[in-house]
């Protein structure tokens, strides 16, 4: 596909935090009504990138386009704009604890659009009606189960109808069950709003249902993107264990931690 035909496109993106690199080389790019998974272990990267590919962070090297706009040059006008035309929904939820649900999904219209408070509130509850919590408008926040507070958070991530939508770690904390409502819920999103999703989760069974291309991280370098498939039958042997739980050998350099820890006192 032409470049200008992806909806995310990233090119040797670096990160560093201090003298700590996090990201090294990522490429990046997602298609127009894919689901595409962020994948690996704790510490990979896969958080970091996200917040890159979100504005929230300037990367140290490397360009980052979303929706055609190079948000590491883009203006404040143009951020804006990008952010009225996606949609996230973060790992805990964050609900507002003082508004009610409704309050909550209705939040970014209020904020960022001129519309009517009726049209708002019909809005706002269609909205919850698509994650299955039509008639919960009036209820707070702590009054929900963690499943819940999932659906209402992604409910507000997509009452504007975005073209991109965020969804970081869906299946964190959650039951299998709850868990697998969640994966059919994505689903259904992208088929029926036509919407394209990026989903960062290390649970694989979530990442295997509903991907349809998988990105796998690890110590800030991409090992692979492909589809399901080509995922589960690489030959790279740091993937097989990943998928397989296998832990990494720990090898201490001590002369190199010790002048770690010299560079960092100094």
């Amino acid at each position: 596909m032409a470049d200008a035909e992806a909806l995310i496109d990233v090119r040797g993106l670096e990160a560093w935090y201090g003298k700590r690199r996090i990201l090294a080389d990522v490429d990046f790019r997602v298609e127009p009504g894919e689901i595409r998974v962020i994948m690996g272990g704790s510490g990979s990267g896969k958080s970091t990138l996200l917040r890159h590919v979100l504005g929230l962070h300037r990367p140290s090297a490397g360009t980052i386009r979303v929706l055609g706009v190079d948000i590491a040059h883009a203006d404040a006008a143009q951020m804006l704009d990008i952010r009225r035309k996606i949609g996230v929904s973060f790992q805990g939820g964050a609900l507002l604890t003082s508004l009610s649900v409704g309050d909550n999904v209705a939040l970014p219209l209020r904020e960022l659009t001129t519309l009517d408070e009726n049209t708002i509130r019909i809005m706002s509850r269609i909205k919850l009606e698509v994650v299955n919590l039509g008639g919960f408008q009036d209820l707070m926040p702590s009054q929900l189960s963690g499943g819940m507070v999932k659906r209402a958070a992604l409910a507000r991530a997509i009452v504007m109808d975005p073209k991109l939508l965020f969804f970081d770690e869906p299946s964190a904390g959650l039951d299998p069950v709850v868990s697998a409502e969640l994966d059919e819920l994505i689903l259904r999103l992208r088929d029926a709003l036509r919407m394209t999703i990026v989903v960062v989760t290390h649970e694989l069974e979530s990442a295997f249902k509903i991907a349809d291309t998988i990105t796998v991280l690890d110590q800030g370098r991409v090992l692979m993107t492909g589809t399901v498939d080509e995922v589960r039958n690489a030959d790279n042997e740091r993937i097989q264990d990943l998928l397989n739980r296998r832990p990494r050998e720990v090898v201490v350099d001590v002369d190199a931690y010790m002048k770690r820890l010299t560079e960092e006192d100094a």
